[in-house]
């Protein structure tokens, strides 16, 4: 079917009162996986891909757009396409021609008032091109070049009266929060604080986003979506699986050189988490 549109997949799932499920990649396995484990699950999904899966992909954006396009018009479920955590100008300004309907543009490591002038300019521009956009507010950390965060630190969480500001101020169309996760967890052990949530969902009238969900438990991530959060972001908990699933296969056949062989069983291992996590989500189709 046809690329779906990223925004329109966060308002449906804020109307039924769920989340949809917006998962990273960085290998083709990646993608399909994705796509596999959400028909699996029946219900729309959406690929995320990152600033530093581009850097990996030796700086071009062009060969995992496309791969991810072409999987996405291929998929029995609605799949859209997402440029996450940009903070390169010459970056965001890809994502439209590259079939992305929505863009992740963080600026959040800067001082407020940065922050917020960066991603006005961003939101100003991403929006003459039809673009969706979110931003950051608070600190999430735990990406690749961030240091070391105590996302239970004074500080560190968003706060409702500078998040509604922000949001008026920047025009942003949704807000990812800090609310007690942190990127790159390989263990699920956050605690998020669902007070925060709840007076963050009164306070904005933006969808709520949810990153660094691959560290919070189920039944987290279930107060999480009833407390006001519309898209989850999933990037470790596939590379977890992918990686433990290959590990696995190559110690039980440790003659394997043929690297199809173990590519098949890391992407059946992401394809069903993806299927776990939408189900914990609640999404539907």
């Amino acid at each position: 079917m046809p690329l779906a549109v990223s925004g329109e997949l966060v308002a449906r799932a804020a109307a039924s009162r769920t989340a949809v499920a917006a998962f990273n990649v960085i290998t083709l396995e990646h993608v399909e996986a994705v796509v596999a484990g959400a028909e699996v699950a029946d219900a729309p999904v959406i690929l995320q891909v990152s600033e530093n899966a581009v850097k990996f992909r030796s700086g071009r954006l062009l060969p995992l757009a496309n791969a991810a396009s072409a999987a996405a018009e291929h998929a029995a479920v609605p799949v859209a396409l997402h440029l996450d955590h940009v903070q390169s100008d010459e970056l965001l300004r890809q994502a439209a021609c590259a079939g992305f309907s929505s863009v992740m543009y963080d600026a959040a490591r800067l001082p407020y008032a940065e922050n917020l002038a960066a991603t006005r300019a961003a939101a100003d521009w991403a929006h003459t091109q039809g673009l969706w956009i979110e931003a950051e507010l608070g600190e999430v950390g735990g990406k690749t070049g961030q240091p070391p965060l105590d996302a239970h630190a004074a500080g560190a969480r968003t706060d409702p009266a500078e998040a509604r500001a922000f949001v008026a101020d920047s025009g942003v169309d949704a807000l990812a929060v800090a609310v007690g996760s942190t990127h790159a967890m390989t263990t699920r052990t956050a605690a998020l604080d669902h007070d925060l949530l709840k007076r963050l969902a009164a306070a904005l009238d933006v969808p709520l986003v949810l990153h660094g969900s691959s560290g919070v438990p189920d039944d987290e991530l279930r107060a999480a979506v009833a407390g006001g959060i519309t898209k989850v972001n999933v990037g470790t908990a596939l590379n977890i699986a992918m990686t433990g699933a290959i590990r696995d296969y190559l110690t039980a056949h440790p003659e394997a050189v043929d690297s199809r062989k173990y590519l098949t069983v890391g992407r059946a291992a992401m394809a069903e988490t993806v299927t776990r996590i939408i189900r914990v989500l609640g999404t539907t189709g």
